[in-house]
């Protein structure tokens, strides 16, 4: 079995950051997918198939990084090194790549563009465990209580802000 040699760091024009092509065919997802696929489309089919998105939704994720499916040949002019990558399916399903991809742009987005013109607090609201399994399945309960939270959230927030400032009254102040 012949081994990868190593990567030179001292190429003029070589890939710093380490670069490898991702090999979405090796992973366990990509593989339980790509042998159930067929199987599962079919049985659909006999009751009345899936809606067009998650079929489409399924078909790109199988095609996504995978060579024979498309790809950029890019070559560097000045050293002449080269390297291809596989086009992406952009889906925002279950594909580990392009969602792994995505909440890391929303999170660059986030920290550069809009945490830092406000003040940021986090809130979490934790139950008591033998309240949660009730809330999972009951959407309704689930909501009223979230209702209850906010409620109580933004009450303590006006009054805070109500003392802090010293204002007269609080009831056009909104939380975001």
């Amino acid at each position: 079995m012949a081994t990868r040699p190593a990567p030179s760091t001292e190429r003029p024009c070589g890939r710093p950051d380490g670069y490898a092509r991702r090999t979405p065919e090796d992973t366990l997802l990509y593989q339980v997918v790509r042998q159930h696929w067929p199987e599962f489309l079919r049985r659909a089919e006999e009751e009345g198939g899936l809606p067009r998105f998650v079929v489409r939704e399924f078909e790109e994720y199988l095609a996504c990084g995978i060579l024979e499916r498309g790809l950029v040949h890019l070559a560097c002019r000045r050293c002449g090194e080269s390297m291809v990558v596989a086009f992406s399916c952009k889906r925002r399903g279950f594909c580990p790549s392009c969602l792994g991809r995505r909440m890391a742009d929303l999170a660059a987005h986030l920290v550069d563009e809009v945490l830092p013109e406000a003040p940021v607090r986090q809130w979490v609201c934790s139950l008591p465990w033998r309240a949660r399994y009730p809330l999972a399945f009951d959407r309704r309960l689930c909501a009223q209580t979230l209702g209850a939270f906010t409620w109580a959230l933004r009450r303590s927030l006006r009054r805070r802000a109500k003392r802090a400032l010293g204002l007269r009254s609080v009831t056009q102040a909104q939380t975001g």
